[in-house]
């Protein structure tokens, strides 16, 4: 059996979390090394840098955020309840504490600080979450179901900036309700009223 691919998989796992935790430059090797239980060099022979560490880290995420819009839209066909999953996601996730941040929010806000390979890859993250946003929009504005006081576009970006200032906010009041208490409203307005 390979353990490279698991030691992979526990490195990125840890650095996640302490990104999360602490930001970009809130962590070290040394606590990769503490947390996964190996050595520096050992963490250096898989990801000879933390700019590759990061941005391998982040391509992942990107990944596993595309997989799960295409299950989302797989599970829930309407274009209103894909919102609402969307949001849902993140509401669980915050009450449980298993994924309290956007790992690509959290570095976001470090743009000016972030070596630019990992400042490519966030910025490809909100590319693909904008694009997906705008077409659930667009598809439930044609179905009647969606009002638009704008674009699509410009409703996906406000979409995507509420839900993670949503993130801060539960974060900064450490109060998990407080997401849902935002961004319910924010679907309820975009909800076309059935007459």
């Amino acid at each position: 059996m390979d353990s490279s691919g698991s030691t992979t998989d526990d490195i990125l796992r840890s650095a996640r979390s302490l990104i999360i935790a602490g930001g970009y430059n809130g962590f070290s090797y040394a606590d990769i090394s503490k947390v996964v239980g190996i050595r520096k060099a050992s963490i250096h022979h898989h990801f000879p840098s933390k700019v590759d560490l990061v941005r391998t880290l982040v391509a992942r995420y990107r990944e596993e955020a595309a997989a799960g819009m295409a299950e989302l839209e797989r599970h829930h066909p309407e274009p209103v309840e894909q919102l609402r999953a969307y949001t849902g996601f993140w509401e669980r996730c915050i009450s449980d504490a298993s994924l309290t941040f956007c790992v690509c929010a959290l570095l976001a806000s470090e743009t000016p600080a972030l070596p630019p390979e990992v400042a490519l890859e966030v910025r490809a993250y909100f590319c693909a979450l904008s694009a997906w946003l705008t077409s659930v929009l667009e598809r439930g504005a044609g179905q009647g179901a969606i009002i638009l006081s704008g674009s699509a576009r410009s409703e996906a970006e406000m979409f995507m900036a509420t839900v993670h200032g949503a993130l801060l906010s539960a974060r900064a009041y450490g109060d998990p309700a407080a997401f849902g208490a935002i961004t319910r409203p924010l679907i309820e307005r975009l909800v076309a009223v059935r007459k």
